[in-house]
């Protein structure tokens, strides 16, 4: 007697709450600040398990469905159906195939403890191990809990482990949504869920006893089934911003996403991506609230032509383009180097560097002449902002965009250079809008809060307010845009906000990031990979979604600007020598000016203007040789300089002489009275 109790002696079994305690769940979920479930994240990859299912969460179709199909005295039994068992022997000995003789506690004593349903343990020694421990848990757990654990342990499909995952993974439903012919393919697939799905069928229909149509449950179950099914329950409206904040199997992560937002932003930049028709396949948009520093909207990539969809385009690092500038000017403005108003020369300009002499040309590869500091940074005027940035300084600049959270300038200044005014240096699209967020907020910085657990971190000043505000007007300033955009163009808005666009080298990145007082939004376009994108500059790629989202969000409000901080003060400007008209503009108090002249040409320092350092001319064979000579053309008190080209004299600089240059690299002087090169340029003729 004691040995046969020692061989049949079950193995300990955990009970209802260590087992429901040790539950978890692959998945991870994101929820929306108002608690809707927005993504989730699959983190464990050893099982398919969604959250724990209570029986009370299981539709009574499916519940009804299996204790008929695999346990019909479930409730009448103590673990063990001997009336089963009796038919289970007699169709043995007669010789007949019948149905086993195993009730749903059974089975669960087999999930709880594998061995005891492992591959060949199928002696009558194992079924009386099985059936001590059936009758083990009767004594201590309810037929509800028995049932809840056994539809939450079972494997139905695949690696889907449960209920929850089951109705999910093969129906797109909650438990609790399932239905009669749901309930009879689940039913069928627990006999062997790698089933085919002829072979579910036949069992489904089976139990169905005629009750539903065969050739239904036949089509049924080839779709549920079909290697094409992606059936989701979540909007999965931030995957990218999902895969960043859920590294844990069971997370519940309330974010700082509203919904609404981010369908907005998810929408208008797929609309987008679709119109530029392959030019631009990736992109990216965040909205934040400024007030907060919540991230309303986080979009990592839209549309359906991406080549990497699973980078995160919000948080990956790009060129920065014509985005920084406002950063320079708040910062010359703020040291009193510059006004709005201050005149800044566009024209050619050379730097010797240590890699050799640096040319800046505007995007439009022309010059405006004398143009003020708010229509060089309204406009996006090159030469201007490299002419601006010698002023302020590169080590400077760097410092500064350092201290706004561009943290991968890791580099000092000289290791950017000049470039770095037209935004040679790589940024994150969270970097731009945590930066233009802080000028919206009188120059303090702050990080951005992605989770309602973020800290509320205080800000830092690094902006003077009177400054910010005062670059905030110019990038708001819709006329001084006129010159390079145009009138009719996207950053015009029916309320204040300031805004200022960016492409960057070979046109492999667009910008657009702009503030009213209550949101800060910011967009990227371009190719996830690098590749250039043709004729999409920031203005056709990246600004029409930041207009559209802009709009959405503001839903008919019309945001006023910012009140005017009390250091800034309002003067009447008139200019002179240049195309500025006559206007009121912004001073910090102490720098205000009625007139502005530019200097007149005899007080500039003497440079040669044309031809412009790097350029290259190709000789047309189908034009007369004498009507393809090069005007010499120099700028600033000349009278006594010479000019040379490859060290053979050309005459006086103000003669401005035409000259033919054979094909090949040539090096054009510009010499003093004393023998000194005052200026020097270097050009090709092929």
């Amino acid at each position: 007697m004691a040995i046969g109790d020692y061989v049949t002696r079950p193995p300990l079994l955990p009970s209802y709450k260590t087992v429901k305690a040790a539950w978890h769940p692959s998945e991870a979920w994101l929820y929306d600040r108002n608690g809707h479930l927005i993504d989730s994240v699959r983190v464990d990859f050893q099982v398919r398990r969604l959250a724990w299912t209570p029986l009370d969460k299981v539709s009574p179709m499916m519940r009804d469905t299996l204790i008929a199909s695999e346990d019909q005295r479930f409730r009448r039994h103590h673990g063990v159906d001997w009336l089963a068992v009796i038919g289970a022997v007699r169709d043995r000995i007669e010789g007949r195939r019948g149905r086993g003789a195993s009730t749903l506690t059974m089975q669960l004593a087999g999930f709880l403890s594998p061995g005891l349903a492992a591959p060949g343990a199928r002696g009558w020694l194992d079924k009386l191990r099985q059936m001590r421990a059936a009758r083990e848990i009767e004594a201590h757990w309810s037929k509800d809990e028995i049932l809840e654990a056994y539809l939450n342990l079972a494997g139905f499909r695949g690696e889907a482990q449960g209920i929850g995952a089951a109705a999910l993974g093969l129906f797109g439903k909650t438990p609790d949504a399932i239905g009669r012919d749901d309930a009879l393919l689940l039913t069928a697939l627990l006999p062997d869920p790698q089933g085919s799905a002829d072979a579910v069928a036949r069992r489904a229909c089976a139990l169905g006893h005629g009750r539903v149509p065969c050739d239904r449950l036949e089509a049924a179950a080839w779709g549920m089934l079909a290697p094409a099914r992606s059936l989701q329950l979540d909007p999965e409206l931030a995957p990218h911003l999902a895969v960043k904040l859920l590294t844990k199997a069971g997370m519940r992560l309330t974010s700082t996403i509203d919904a609404r937002f981010q369908r907005i932003a998810t929408a208008s930049l797929a609309r987008q991506l679709h119109g530029l028709a392959g030019r631009a396949r990736d992109g990216a948009v965040i909205v934040v609230d400024n007030a907060t520093g919540d991230v309303l909207a986080y979009v990592g990539g839209a549309g359906t032509a991406s080549t990497a969809p699973a980078v995160d385009a919000a948080d990956s690092y790009r060129q920065a383009g014509s985005t920084l500038k406002p950063f320079l000017y708040a910062d010359a403005i703020e040291k009193g180097y510059l006004t709005a108003a201050s005149i800044l020369d566009d024209s050619p300009v050379q730097l010797d560097t240590a890699s050799g002499l640096y040319v800046p040309q505007d995007y439009d590869r022309a010059f405006k002449g004398p143009v003020s500091a708010r229509t060089a940074l309204a406009g996006s005027l090159n030469v201007p902002a490299v002419r601006t940035l010698v002023l302020v300084g590169v080590d400077q600049f760097r410092d500064r965009l350092w201290d706004t959270g561009y943290r991968g300038l890791t580099e000092d200044g000289q290791y950017y250079g000049y470039s770095l005014a037209l935004g040679s240096a790589e940024v994150t699209l969270m970097q731009q809008v945590a930066a233009f967020r802080s000028l919206a907020e009188g120059g303090r910085w702050s990080p951005l809060r992605l989770t309602e657990d973020d800290p509320e971190a205080e800000p830092r000043a690094i902006t003077t307010p009177a400054a910010a505000w005062i670059v905030g007007d110019m990038l708001a300033d819709p006329n001084a845009r006129v010159a390079t955009f145009g009138l009719d163009n996207a950053l015009r808005l029916p309320f204040w906000a300031a805004v200022k666009t960016g492409t960057s080298k070979a046109m492999r990145d667009n910008w657009c990031i702009g503030y009213s007082t209550r949101y800060t939004v910011g967009v990227w376009v371009g190719n996830k990979e690098g590749d250039p994108m043709r004729a999409v500059s920031g203005t056709s790629g990246a600004a029409p979604v930041w207009r559209d989202v802009m709009l959405a969000i503001h839903d008919g409000a019309r945001p006023r600007a910012p009140e005017r901080p009390g250091r800034v003060v309002a003067q009447r400007v008139a200019f002179t020598g240049t195309a500025e008209q006559p206007r009121t503009d912004y001073f910090i108090a102490g720098t205000g000016q009625t007139r502005i002249a530019t200097a007149p040409a005899t007080a500039r320092r003497p440079h040669i203007t044309n031809p412009v350092s790097g350029s290259v001319y190709a000789i047309d064979p189908d034009i007369p040789i004498d009507r393809q000579r090069l005007a010499i053309g120099v700028s600033g008190e000349v009278t006594a300089h010479r000019l040379t080209l490859d060290g053979r004299e050309l005459g006086a600089a103000d003669t401005n002489p035409l000259i033919f240059a054979a094909p090949g690299k040539h090096r054009l002087r510009l010499v003093d009275l004393g023998g000194d090169v005052v200026d020097q340029v270097l050009f090709t003729v092929r």
